[in-house]
């Protein structure tokens, strides 16, 4: 989101108000924060006063090494949820926060990192550095912090009205010469993003475009800092691209915070970001071997399945997890967590009977959060409320992916237990794991949640996290705390709890290869530790080099799975 038309104009559509000085700084009670009131205007007298709106800036010291940061314009406003789960082990104490003030300045310090406020000749200046003074990391300068509206407003008396009108919070912190910045989730495009427009809203896209299914509202830069944004909202970042020496975020709100965590190593960045939104959850040993896939569309039964293991077993090549992709159940049903009688007439058996062989030792099987209307479950579902609803009491539902299909409304707890035993009833058909496939495609507009306090908005992004939770909290409960490992494609902040992601569909291309060589490391960037990629490519027919090549791709990857769409991927057919 641009608010400018280069330098010197506005941009179309746009009126943007900048915090034009910090005109009064007051100290909270409890000496760890700064509330700072900015106008849009330089005050030189009292009737400067009158009439113009301001800016409140909130910086605190929530941990030794990071300081947050809260730009408010109306603080009336509501602020519905959902909020990002932090500190999920608990909040460190903040040992190490002084607030000192001279002449020309007042400095709030939060460990190994400072935030120095200029507070003389009117000016807005805000600059953050190390401690010990042996590094400036980025700063808030001259229209660096406010709001704007769009449509442009002509008379401030049409305020009183906001139905027509978007209100947007913004602030740009500089860039340095040669910095470089990274990270944002799952991100295909050039691994440095500067230069770049970004979006954080997750999207069911592919891997060749500016969506990604994993937004991560975090990014990491070569100056020895990070940046968290604190909502799960749709957030639109211009780093370097509205002003070369800045990264501008947005978010359509009367609110934006973010933190900035010193480390100065990205190990130290990384590690501190893990305390506010969570630590990787541990892996079963087993998961680090070779998982094998049907693949998507192809056709398959218990002897194609047999077939596949065998060879393999013959070519000296262990598989450690089989998994099982969507058509285990019947077409036009997913996800009902039926298995295709005519396809699999004994699950339960055929999995025993694959454990039992010794050619696998898991198994993992295909889920979505999604339902069909063709099932028979659907119903059952829709009249016990488990589905999102539109805003005039309509089941929501659209024809993509699914005939007539809904979305699982993980915001009521009789849906989420509800979807929990469907899980169960495969945890006893001998499923180990959970392949928790999409979840991106979540709207926004006309629906209305059975927890009604929630923001459709925020929930867009916000549920992934919901749904891979309630996954793999399942997972643990039935196979323990360190044994339970999802294969998940939707992803936000948060969710490196719950590993492990994988890269979505790409095509079988050296260029595929790429982005999603640059997509695992974006995200890698922003705290998920266990990755893998469909090795071979998901669309299309590998020729044989790059099969090859990406097979040592994928086995220096975290987690390896040979996965394909209407191909099969074990060796001896490509």
């Amino acid at each position: 989101m641009k608010f400018r038309d280069g330098m010197w104009l506005v941009a179309e559509g746009k009126r943007p108000e900048y915090a034009e000085e910090v005109y009064s700084i007051t100290n909270r009670e409890d000496g760890k924060a700064l509330s700072l009131l900015c106008p849009t205007k330089k005050i030189r007298q009292r009737a400067d006063t009158l009439n113009l709106p301001t800016v409140s800036i909130d910086l605190a010291a929530p941990f030794d090494g990071v300081i947050s940061i809260e730009a408010t314009h109306f603080q009336g406003a509501l602020d519905p949820g959902p909020h990002f789960d932090l500190y999920p082990a608990g909040k460190p104490e903040a040992s190490d926060v002084e607030i000192t003030k001279s002449d020309k300045f007042t400095t709030l310090r939060s460990g190994s990192i400072s935030a120095t406020i200029k507070t003389v000749d009117h000016d807005f200046d805000i600059r953050f550095h190390a401690t010990d003074g042996s590094k400036e990391l980025t700063s808030l300068l001259n229209r660096s912090v406010g709001f704007a509206y769009s449509p442009a407003p002509s008379n401030p008396m049409q305020i009183s009205d906001m139905r027509n009108l978007s209100h947007y919070m913004f602030t740009q912190s500089t860039l340095s010469v040669g910095e470089t910045v990274h990270g944002l989730g799952e991100r295909f495009g050039a691994f440095n993003k500067v230069g770049q427009t970004v979006t954080l809203w997750n999207a069911d896209g592919g891997t060749s475009s500016d969506q990604a299914y994993k937004n991560v509202p975090f990014w990491i830069s070569s100056r020895g800092y990070g940046i968290f944004i604190d909502t799960p909202d749709k957030v639109e970042l211009e780093i370097g691209s509205e002003r070369c020496c800045r990264v501008q975020t947005s978010v359509e709100a009367q609110r934006l915070k973010w933190y900035i965590i010193y480390g100065p190593s990205p190990k130290e960045v990384l590690r501190k970001y893990s305390i506010l939104t969570g630590k990787p959850g541990k892996v079963p040993s087993w998961s680090f071997g070779l998982w094998l896939s049907t693949s998507f569309t192809t056709n398959y039964d218990e002897n194609t399945v047999n077939s596949f293991l065998e060879g393999m077993n013959k070519r000296n090549i262990s598989v450690e997890v089989f998994h099982f992709d969507c058509f285990w159940m019947k077409a036009f049903n997913w996800c009902d967590f039926e298995f295709d009688t005519d396809m699999f007439p004994d699950p339960k058996g055929q999995i025993s009977r694959l454990k039992s062989s010794g050619l696998v030792k898991k198994v993992c099987i295909w889920v979505n959060p999604y339902l069909g209307q063709a099932s028979p479950v659907f119903q059952y579902a829709a009249s016990k409320g488990y589905l999102l609803k539109r805003k005039n009491g309509d089941i929501w539902q659209w024809d993509l992916w699914q005939t007539g299909m809904g979305i699982i409304d993980f915001t009521n707890p009789e849906a989420a237990d509800w979807y929990v035993g469907c899980l169960n009833t495969l945890f006893d058909k001998g499923i180990d794991s959970i392949k928790t496939d999409f979840g991106e495609r979540i709207p926004s507009e006309d629906v209305e949640w059975f927890d009604k306090s929630l923001d459709p908005k925020k929930m867009h992004n916000y549920y992934a996290f919901l749904y891979n939770k309630i996954v793999y909290e399942a997972v643990q409960a039935r196979f323990g705390e360190n044994e339970a490992v999802l294969f998940a494609r939707t992803a936000t902040a948060g969710t490196q709890r719950f590993p492990l992601q994988w890269g979505g569909d790409c095509e079988s291309t050296p260029e595929a290869m790429a982005e999603s060589l640059r997509g695992g490391l974006s995200l890698g960037l922003c705290g998920f530790s266990f990755w893998s990629v469909d090795i071979g490519g998901f669309e299309g027919y590998p020729p044989p080099w790059i099969y090859k090549r990406w097979v040592a791709f994928g086995l220096l990857c975290s987690h390896s799975r040979l996965h394909g769409s209407n191909s099969f991927r074990v060796p001896w057919t490509v």
